[in-house]
């Protein structure tokens, strides 16, 4: 079985929810997926991100810290929140990504975690 990071995907240069997004269906629809996984026995753990102004990078060059506040890119798009899941194969993972990215409402990349 592999571990696969689900990072969810959020636009942030424009309101996170549309004024007629249903946000209480999709979390509940979130919620609905969690409990699926944990089910399954393939939930390993997830989590939401606060937004990209709340981050500090840090950076170690030449034995000097230098830390800067704000995310480490500059991009419109970040993530927002991540699972993951342990899998068999990738075509499990992609089976599972759709039905995550229909209860988020956001599009999510699936990527394998390195073996040991």
């Amino acid at each position: 079985m592999t571990e696969y990071l689900f990072s969810v995907h959020h636009d942030y240069s424009k309101p996170l929810f549309d004024d007629d997004a249903d946000v209480e269906a999709m979390f509940r629809d979130t919620a609905a997926f969690n409990d699926e996984a944990q089910a399954a026995g393939i939930y390993v753990f997830a989590g939401g991100l606060e937004a990209p102004d709340t981050a500090t990078t840090v950076h170690v060059r030449e034995g000097e810290t230098l830390t800067t506040d704000g995310p480490f890119a500059e991009a419109r798009e970040r993530i927002g929140g991540f699972w993951v899941l342990e899998l068999p194969d990738l075509d499990t993972a992609l089976t599972w990504a759709a039905k995550a990215s229909a209860a988020c409402q956001s599009p999510v990349e699936v990527r394998p975690f390195q073996g040991e």
